[in-house]
């Protein structure tokens, strides 16, 4: 069965396309086939740091989100990222409706999951609400619960709306935060995380010995996350 992952949250800076370029790293280390699109017209990581395997689309248009669908059905063998830029669920779920790809998804098996990426302020959590309200329990969930600001999740523990997607059969992971300078450094260098976690001999401001050790940490807790829920 081929999977559509699309990698979301709505919110800008919550980290979606850190996910999604852990996932495709996530894949490649684990040789498992897959294709990218990215939706970010003017930041567009995927296309930044995993060119080989990404190419762009684009979110208003459905011949664009129309070829996701068509590689999924193509390619069953291939997983796909989407990488959604913020504010696109309005354009992504009027496709979901107007396309039947709900129905056409399950007839064909191709799996739908979305990626909610989400950070612990509010904000997050009322995003969370109306993606559940929007598509209850007919999309696959993962909720990441990204620890950029702090690991203190107390408004989603209080909302209901964990409890909600729990019942929808939504499954959680957590994303450890990354040192802020060894991530300015990856990003100034277009480093992908397997050259950030490589030495890089041609580069006087390549990561040091530590800066790699910690993005060596960061991935393996990641990949254990991945792998808990069956990536």
């Amino acid at each position: 069965m081929a999977t559509i992952h699309f990698i979301g949250g709505e919110k800008g800076g919550v980290g979606k396309s850190v996910v999604a370029r852990l996932l495709a790293q996530y894949m490649i280390d684990n040789e498992v086939p897959f294709i990218g699109f990215d939706t970010d017209r003017s930041h567009g990581a995927l296309l930044r740091y995993y060119a080989g395997f990404a190419s762009p689309t684009v979110i208003d248009s459905y011949q664009s989100l129309d070829a996701i669908m068509e590689a999924a059905v193509n390619q069953p063998e291939k997983n796909i990222l989407v990488d959604l830029a913020a504010q696109t669920s309005h354009p992504l779920a009027r496709w979901i409706d107007e396309s039947g790809v709900l129905d056409l998804a399950a007839e064909l098996g191709v799996k739908l999951c979305y990626w909610n990426v989400m950070d612990s302020g509010k904000d997050s959590v009322d995003l969370l609400k109306a993606l559940l309200d929007k598509f209850g329990s007919r999309l696959h969930y993962v909720i990441v619960l990204n620890q950029l600001r702090d690991d203190n999740f107390s408004i989603l523990e209080k909302s209901g709306e964990k409890e909600r997607a729990l019942a929808a059969g939504a499954q959680f992971i957590t994303l450890k935060q990354l040192h802020a300078p060894v991530m300015t450094k990856i990003d100034s260098n277009s480093y992908s995380f397997w050259a950030a976690k490589n030495k890089d001999a041609d580069n006087d401001n390549g990561l040091g010995l530590l800066e790699r050790q910690r993005v060596k940490m960061w991935l393996d807790h990641a990949y254990k996350e991945f792998r808990s829920i069956g990536v």
